[in-house]
């Protein structure tokens, strides 16, 4: 699986343009250094860390250790550009960087990062020098490449090296190949790349190694703290007033490569349907024909600026599944817009299932992100929208169609609004607590619900995944803790800690200062929810989640908080599962969907990329062979007509009311919990009528 790098910049849905590790600048000449702002801030941070951070640290020997590690991880996650003597010469620095640090000393990140620059130059000229001077890859070569080389020593020679960047180049020259490029198209595409990444090493400035720094020494105290530059600092205010065309996604920066963190809900990048969080950006086209430009070592904000354009427009993104490095590449075509607010609110639908020779309807409320316009209700109106005030009013509206029960959807749902979450749970309970939040200094304060009104008293199911967040793992948790709601699907986010932004004479810091707890005294942090009932997951919880991210703070607990509990999944649980389970067996899209989880865990498991064209034509061909074979399979049991390709399903997929493709496994779990909440129902009765 591919290393990830934690100096996570993220871009919302107006992709407005945020720097990341480099910023346009003049050429740099000579070596880079250190400035007098940038003594003075560091030692600021250093305060505000001691004094603010939620994590205690000590800056001693141990912090200084990891922090060099640290730091030679960002800057060469792969072990591709550094020696093995490059990296013994900064050993003197392990146990020296906390004392430069208390004394705003910053010759060591310098003459670090002055040593990795030189190697950069060092490998792009290698690699220019093969692509441009003829030299001859034999492509039917039996060898291999290491797809993952952050655990692997650093090279020892310089023959070493250039063997291993012979490898890169010709897995990426095979890859090229495989999408049906020549050798010599390939070739330019390469040469353009590493050309261009070339010139942006003289673009590098001191600032830049400034924030690199910086944010290996954030990152030692957890990877949502950060430093932003002043510049940074300006493009992340422009970034969160969400106010410019682009496709809807959530974009980092991760090796080489432009990763999609997320996927806005309703957004022009989710409707494709064909995109998911994790996928990696190789290039970027204009319009249906204008050529892809490869993006592969852009600066990210120069990503942005390539997929963001005028409203009603066409991108075409080449995509590449990161579950596996020789990954066949896929071309997305996406019409540019605005996020409509409305299509992110919360919508309502009728589930009507067969349950034991009756027809049950059951109420689904889909709730993408926990929202509240701040604006209209700080102007004293009414009816100012909010996730809380929409879903009361889509209960009330379900309640009148005779539903059965409710299922909640927050599947996707990045969090929000911690006010919407809190109001949320008091819907459906009457009165008590609902979250707990724990400072820096170890107070702690309960958010809760003092309103009697109850808008749902019936049965309740929630619906979560690995990118439900934040919010939604507060609401969720919550309504597992009072036994609501029977919880379904699988392992939330596990993002239990919150930030503040914290202004320093040059830039400003994201700085950890609490963490949320459930009522049951349990951290949301690191672990999120665990469902009552899990559904099979393709999300790769080491690339997916806070506990894939280096540094996250650890799960603990604090005193529980007193409240009532209704009469829930936990004192049936067992023969809830069994009926689940009985089920499944014989679901044809449920048993797709373990075919498919077992198939990635054994790509994931591969670190070895064959470098031998027909060996890799032939893998690629038995993977699309497989999937096809799988999708077949699905369709016989349901007594579906067989496709010849997999591009078919595109045609044949509906779509809801936002314009997204119906997913037929998303389906197919909405339809199972339902059916998990009516065997809840039911023996909730017989539980009852046994206590009377």
């Amino acid at each position: 699986m591919m290393r990830k790098t934690l100096s996570r910049l993220l871009v919302a849905v107006s992709f407005s343009a945020l720097i990341p590790f480099y910023t346009a600048s003049a050429l740099t000449q000579g070596p880079l250094h250190a400035e007098p702002d940038h003594k003075n801030t560091i030692v600021e941070i250093m305060e505000s860390l001691k004094l603010g951070h939620y994590k205690q640290m000590a800056v001693d020997d141990a912090l200084s250790s990891k922090l060099l590690d640290k730091y030679l991880e960002d800057l060469d996650p792969s072990r591709s550009y550094l020696y093995a003597s490059d990296v013994d010469s900064f050993q003197h620095y392990r146990t020296q960087l906390d004392d430069d640090l208390l004394n705003g000393d910053l010759t060591a990140a310098y003459e670090i990062f002055n040593t990795y620059q030189a190697r950069n130059r060092e490998r792009l000229t290698y690699a220019l020098d093969l692509l441009e001077n003829g030299f001859a890859f034999d492509f039917d070569r039996d060898e291999t490449l290491e797809a993952d080389r952050s655990e692997s020593p650093w090279m020892l020679d310089r023959a070493a090296m250039d063997d291993l960047w012979r490898k890169r180049i010709k897995s990426a020259l095979l890859s090229l190949k495989l999408a049906d490029k020549t050798v010599d198209e390939a070739k330019e595409i390469l040469i353009k790349r590493y050309k261009n990444q070339l010139n942006r090493t003289e673009q590098v400035n001191n600032e830049d190694v400034f924030q690199s720094y910086a944010n290996a020494l954030t990152s030692q105290y957890d990877p949502h703290t950060q430093y932003f530059s002043p510049r940074r600092s300006e493009n992340f205010q422009i970034n969160m007033s969400l106010s410019l065309e682009g496709i809807g996604a959530v974009l980092q920066s991760e090796d080489e490569f432009t990763k999609i963190v997320r996927l806005v809900p309703a957004g022009p990048a989710e409707k494709t349907g064909q995109l998911k969080a994790s996928d990696l950006i190789l290039g970027v086209g204009q319009g249906d024909e204008g050529e892809i430009e490869d993006v592969v070592g852009w600066r990210l904000d120069d990503v942005v600026q390539k997929i963001r354009g005028p409203k009603d427009s066409v991108v075409r993104l080449q995509v590449r599944s990161s579950d596996a490095e020789d990954a066949p590449l896929r071309t997305i075509r996406i019409i540019r817009n605005k996020v409509k607010l409305e299509e992110q609110s919360a919508q309502k639908r009728i589930l009507e299932l067969d349950y034991q020779d009756q027809t049950v309807k059951l109420g689904v409320i889909e709730i993408p992100t926990f929202y509240i316009d701040f604006a209209a209700l700080q102007r004293g109106e009414k009816d100012y929208k909010s996730t809380t005030r929409d879903v009361e009013k889509l209960i009330t509206e379900l309640k009148q169609e005779g539903i059965h029960g409710l299922i909640i959807d927050l599947r996707d749902n990045g969090g929000g609004s911690l006010r919407e979450a809190n109001e949320l749970v008091g819907l459906f309970i009457n009165r008590g607590p609902t979250v707990q939040i724990r400072d820096q200094e170890g107070y702690i304060r309960v958010l809760g619900d003092r309103n009697p009104k109850i808008a749902y008293s019936g049965p309740m199911a929630v619906m979560v995944n690995r990118l439900s967040a934040s919010a939604s793992e507060i609401f969720a948790g919550a309504m597992q803790d009072y036994q609501r709601a029977i919880v379904i699907g699988g392992q939330t986010f596990g993002k239990g800690t919150v930030q503040t932004l914290q202004p320093l004479q040059h830039g400003q810091l994201k700085l950890t200062n609490a963490k949320f707890y459930r009522i049951s005294g349990d951290s949301t942090q690191h672990k999120g929810v665990i469902p009552d009932i899990s559904f099979p997951t393709l999300y790769d919880h080491e690339e997916i989640g806070e506990s894939a991210l280096d540094g996250a703070l650890v799960w603990d607990k604090v005193p529980k908080q007193p409240h009532g509990a209704f009469i829930g999944a936990s004192s049936f649980l067992k023969p809830l599962v069994q009926r689940h389970q009985e089920r499944i067996s014989t679901n044809p899209d449920f048993q797709f969907m373990q075919e498919q989880v077992f198939e990635l865990e054994k790509r994931r498991e591969k670190n070895l990329i064959s470098l031998r064209e027909e060996t890799l034509k032939r893998e690629r061909t038995e993977s699309e062979a497989w999937q096809l074979e799988s999708e077949n399979r699905r369709r016989a049991k349901k007594g579906l007509k067989p496709i010849s390709k997999l591009s078919e399903l595109e045609d044949e997929l509906e779509k809801d009311a936002q314009g997204r493709p119906i997913n037929p496994q998303s389906e197919a779990m909405l339809e199972e919990s339902g059916r998990i909440l009516m065997d809840m129902v039911v023996f909730t009765q017989k539980f009852t009528a046994a206590r009377q």
